[in-house]
């Protein structure tokens, strides 16, 4: 039972060999400023139309972790926020209102969050199969969603959702898992669905991938796909990823981009290889639709023209977070007049002037 902020847990004989009473209080309250988040993350904590996990290990911090975005989003966004809890033990600000299991049971006190219709809710403990269960139906109804739950790790309360969500419905459900550790944010992964081949699998295995990505860095670390009648969750190691940046992948790439950029005459990004024969072409955001064409006919002659290649044209917004500051830092030196690929070779020939120079005055 609950007495004001105290949580009283109370066991006797025969459940246990004596009479113990465990009194737990709240420590602390945090606001989202003194765990000092990156900018990027903060803005997508902010986003209060997510699915998201706060996981972690019993006493990690992970209720208070919740209560701070809680506090952030009613404070600073002005989101209705609710909570459904229990027992009742957030240390939220008082206009958050707090909903128990009505009669016992958290999926009717689901069915009132839908007559009270609030931007955002906070979903503490999901353990149980009915809790995941609960969790997703509540998400796919359009309401932002964060869910408190115990796991060693982020990809582990992901794994747990496998069984109780169709593969299709996972990433709808579920885009970002932040993982506490010690009272501090250790990890931050995002789901995207993609339809491609699993990696090291030929490209006519294509098929729906959710990809688990570091957040900010966009670095991938797994990928769940079906694999028969089983889920398969599979660790991407940074050579899975090699062929990415091995040099024959680069120069084809680099040949690649300079054909789209002289055929189209737009700025094209940048080119990256998903298989053999298909390649994600990443252009300004308001050039896709000349890129494209109507109906596709300008994308498929650009195919032919590049040899058969398969293309997917995206936006630039969709690069990853780290190639987009790589692209950035090299606009902007660039803009001002330093060109990376000519100053190496400007410099070589300086050198090379003041070499000749010596060895003309050692003839003399």
């Amino acid at each position: 039972f609950q007495v004001g902020d105290l949580r009283v847990t109370c066991a006797s004989p025969p459940f246990s060999d004596a009479w113990e009473i465990t009194v737990v209080r709240p420590v602390a309250r945090l606001s989202i400023a003194d765990y000092e988040l990156q900018q990027d993350l903060i803005d997508r904590l902010s986003d209060h139309h997510r699915g998201m996990f706060v996981v972690g290990k019993p006493g990690s911090g992970k209720s208070t972790f919740a209560a701070a975005i809680a506090d952030h989003l009613d404070l600073e966004i002005g989101a209705m926020v609710k909570t459904m809890e229990a027992p009742r033990d957030l240390q939220v600000a008082q206009r958050i209102t707090q909903y128990a299991p009505l009669e016992g049971d958290l999926e009717k006190t689901a069915e009132i969050i839908f007559l009270v219709r609030p931007d955002f809710v906070i979903y503490d403990e999901v353990r149980r199969a009915n809790d995941f269960r609960i969790f997703s139906d509540v998400r796919l109804a359009g309401v932002g969603l964060l869910g408190v739950t115990h796991a060693n790790s982020g990809l582990e309360a992901i794994q747990r959702l496998v069984g109780k969500v169709e593969l299709g419905l996972i990433s709808q459900v579920l885009d970002t898992v932040v993982h506490i550790e010690r009272g501090k944010v250790h990890e931050v992964l995002e789901l995207k669905m993609v339809v491609r081949a699993p990696s090291g699998m030929e490209a006519e295995l294509s098929r729906p991938v959710i990809e688990i990505r570091r957040f900010p860095d966009g670095t991938l670390t797994h990928e769940m796909f079906a694999f028969g009648s089983e889920i398969a969750v599979v660790p991407v190691s940074a050579d899975g990823e090699s062929n990415q940046s091995s040099p024959i992948r680069r120069l084809a790439a680099e040949e690649l981009r300079r054909l789209i950029r002289g055929f189209t005459g737009v700025r094209v990004h940048h080119v990256q290889f998903t298989g053999e024969s298909n390649a994600e072409v990443y252009v300004d955001d308001s050039a896709i639709g000349s890129v494209v064409g109507q109906g596709g006919d300008s994308v498929r002659a650009l195919e032919e023209e590049v040899g058969g290649i398969r293309l997917k044209i995206k936006g630039y917004k969709e690069l990853p977070h780290t190639l987009r500051r790589e692209i950035d830092q090299l606009s902007h030196l660039q803009d001002h007049g330093f060109d990376p690929s000519t100053a190496s070779r400007s410099w070589e020939s300086s050198k090379g002037g003041r070499k000749g120079k010596r060895k003309k005055s050692r003839r003399r």
